[in-house]
């Protein structure tokens, strides 16, 4: 994962801390030649006054909010322009947040996305509004989603799932322990490999023979996750990294070892999936989002496409 380009999302909510920001500029320490654009995106309905009440104040009081938001981005640049890092800024107004950031993405080409992540409301969650799940299901870069900006990257970890339950295709588990790889050489960080398998409980098993060897029947399940990971673990050339094998679902087992391991980014593959499948299920990163602390990298395919991007 070569960084050369990261499109930073800052928040307009807050004029001083701002995660996103100190993380680029964590990664810019380890990869130098790295150039910064700096996108704000705002937006106030008392200034919007609709096609029906559209007026020449209210395009100069839209302009003005804009230019102080340049402001504000280049006083934010200032300090690393003065490192000799590249920055650039750019703010827009606009109500969605996540279209302006897929825009931009689409005319800078950059390598990374970051942005600031918080905890979510249940009911955004239902209607499925997020701006975070919608840069999740739709960028084509790799996402970082920033808790912790200020805390150097000192342990990462990969979600990985050799046997596809999940339908991500083999190829994505490859390029997510590649990305952690290279991301660890360059910070210097410990590598963690997490893959998590779930046996039928007892209760759900409906076969007889099952029934009366249980432990016989999860201890085949468990032999062959294990054995997946290890030959999943070859073929990515991933011997130096710490293995971990968990028995429970992703949402809540990996929470817990990221909690035990002091684990400062984690590594997920995120794959397309109709807008019924996502609202009904939705993806590990996406049920992930709001139980660990630590921050998030989400990778996509290589041939992922934008589903919601018009055709040419």
């Amino acid at each position: 994962m070569n960084i050369r380009h990261m499109l930073v999302v800052v928040d307009p909510t807050t004029e001083n801390k701002q995660p996103c920001l100190e993380r680029a500029k964590n990664l810019c320490q380890h990869y130098p030649q790295a150039r910064l654009t700096l996108l704000l995106c705002d937006y106030v309905a008392a200034l919007d006054g609709g096609t029906l009440f559209e007026s020449n104040s209210l395009e100069k009081a839209r302009a003005s909010l804009l230019q102080n938001h340049l402001k504000q981005l280049n006083e934010l640049a200032a300090p690393l322009r003065e490192k000799g890092i590249g920055v650039e800024v750019q703010a827009v107004w606009g109500k969605r947040l996540d279209r302006h950031i897929l825009q931009a993405a689409q005319q800078l080409k950059p390598d990374l996305i970051i942005k600031t992540t918080h905890h979510h409301n249940p009911l955004k969650r239902l209607f499925l509004t997020n701006t975070d799940w919608q840069l999740i299901r739709h960028a084509e870069v790799p996402l970082w989603l920033v808790k912790k900006g200020e805390k150097p990257i000192t342990q990462i970890c990969a979600a990985v799932d050799p046997l596809h339950v999940d339908d991500k295709p083999a190829s994505l588990d490859l390029k997510l322990i590649t990305s952690a790889k290279t991301v660890a050489g360059n910070t210097g960080a410990s590598l963690h490999l997490i893959h998590c398998y779930n046996p039928l409980p007892r209760t759900m098993v409906i076969d007889a023979t099952l029934v009366v060897d249980y432990q016989g029947y999860a201890d085949d399940v468990k032999k062959h996750h294990t054995e997946a990971f290890s030959e999943l673990l070859k073929r990515a050339d991933a011997g130096q990294a710490q293995q971990h094998l968990l028995e429970g679902y992703p949402e809540e087992a990996i929470p817990a070892m990221i909690e035990k391991l002091g684990i400062n980014l984690l590594l997920l593959g995120a794959v397309s999936r109709s807008r019924l499948q996502s609202a009904l299920i939705g993806h590990t990163a996406e049920r992930l989002l709001d139980e660990v602390p630590c921050d998030l990298l989400i990778i996509k395919p290589d041939d992922f496409s934008d589903p919601s991007k018009p055709s040419a």
